[in-house]
């Protein structure tokens, strides 16, 4: 017995064309995720006097961009109250301070400026 072989048809090879493309188009969107997600800084801060330009600086594990009087930050391994202190000695005070989008306690702001008296007036 013989086999023959059909071409396949239009509507096939049209499928076919289509399963590729939503198959490219799919994955390309799967790379440029994370590319994404990356934007969106993990601290944001409000200093209370403006950086002349632009301002980078990296304290221990947190890469930090000032522009004016906001700052972002890449995520890092510290608690928030000890990243925001760190970026209050190096720019001067801040005024707000968020991780992942919430605000830090007035109380830890207050300490993050170098208020010792903040912990005391918690209790």
């Amino acid at each position: 017995m013989t086999a023959t072989i059909r071409p396949r048809s239009p509507l096939a090879r049209l499928g076919f064309a289509a399963a590729a493309i939503l198959g490219t188009a799919l994955s390309f969107g799967a790379t440029t995720a994370p590319a994404h997600a990356a934007l969106s800084p993990y601290y944001q801060a409000q200093l209370a006097t403006p950086v002349t330009g632009a301002a980078r600086d990296i304290q221990n594990d947190v890469a930090w961009k000032c522009e004016g009087d906001a700052c972002r930050g890449s995520e890092g391994n510290s608690r928030a109250e000890v990243v925001c202190a760190r970026l209050a000695r190096k720019f001067g005070e801040v005024t707000a301070f968020t991780v992942k989008g919430e605000a830090l306690e007035p109380d830890k702001l207050a300490k993050c400026n170098g208020d010792k008296n903040a912990a005391m007036a918690r209790r």
